[in-house]
């Protein structure tokens, strides 16, 4: 049985729930649209544009006004374009204004980090508005597929500060903890680029957009839980496509206050 091209993503699902893996990506039953999900392609759409803008007016005066002023029309330029699909979602106006509103924070509060670091590197380095956001301007939305590891992933932004790479991903979760998967996901990000440039990038992150951006260095033990996690999910699924061989894992997530797992019914986590 040939290996499946794994993902962060899958291999966190694998890991959540076996079951809920079977039901996603070997039987591929349809995932259910949501707010959380459309609101973060809205804001990742809205940051990744945002380093296209043009910077040839910005002077000092109004620079910071300024980015803050391309930040708000691109969010609401990216929303109106994701009007189909905010639909139906059936929010009420209120609902919709509040994700809207919330959204817009998140932005905002990415906009005031770039902000200062754009004023110290100009500071710095005394060169024009132009220059600085150039320089500023991070590899957007980058694709990673490693034929050796049969593993693939989208980075959101690969930063190249003098001798330094950073790689960052955009979160809007509501928590702002460093979990196993958020490391995993870095791992796996990490030996990804290391395999295509034949170097480590020498930190790793996640923009809490809705707090602060938190990096971690890489070192050889991440790059190791990367290449065990991945290894152990492909001796499992190149072995079988069994739906008894992927266990269900009952645990709150099968279904919360406000919702469910979207293979909840399909799965019966309840059945014995």
């Amino acid at each position: 049985m040939a290996k499946r091209v794994e993902s962060p993503s899958s291999i966190n699902t694998f890991k959540q729930c076996p079951r809920k893996y079977y039901y996603q990506y070997i039987e591929k039953l349809p995932t259910l649209p949501n707010i959380h999900q459309v609101r973060g392609n809205i804001a990742h759409s809205t940051l990744e544009n945002f380093y296209e803008i043009d910077t040839s007016l910005f002077d000092e005066n109004n620079y910071k006004i300024k980015f803050k002023e391309a930040g708000q029309k691109l969010l609401l330029f990216q929303w109106t374009q994701y009007k189909e699909k905010l639909d139906e979602l059936g929010l009420s106006k209120d609902q919709e204004r509040f994700y809207f509103e919330e959204t817009m924070m998140m932005i905002m509060n990415w906009i005031n980090h770039i902000i200062k670091d754009f004023t110290v590197l100009m500071e710095r380095k005394k060169i024009s508005i132009p220059e600085a956001f150039q320089q500023l301007t991070p590899i957007r939305e980058q694709k990673f597929v490693s034929d050796h590891y049969s593993v693939q992933g989208f980075i959101d932004a690969i930063h190249h500060l003098e001798d330094e790479v950073h790689i960052i991903d955009y979160k809007t979760n509501s928590s702002f903890d460093f979990k196993d998967s958020i490391r995993l996901q870095l791992a796996i990000y990490s030996l990804l680029y290391f395999e295509k440039y034949g170097q480590t990038p020498s930190k790793v992150g996640i923009f809490f957009l809705r707090n602060k951006q938190k990096m971690i260095a890489v070192d050889e033990e991440l790059l190791e839980l990367a290449k065990k996690e991945i290894t152990l999910i492909h001796l499992h699924t190149s072995s079988t496509e069994e739906i008894e061989d992927y266990k269900k894992k009952i645990t709150p997530l099968c279904r919360w206050k406000t919702g469910q797992c979207d293979f909840y019914e399909n799965c019966n986590p309840e059945e014995k």
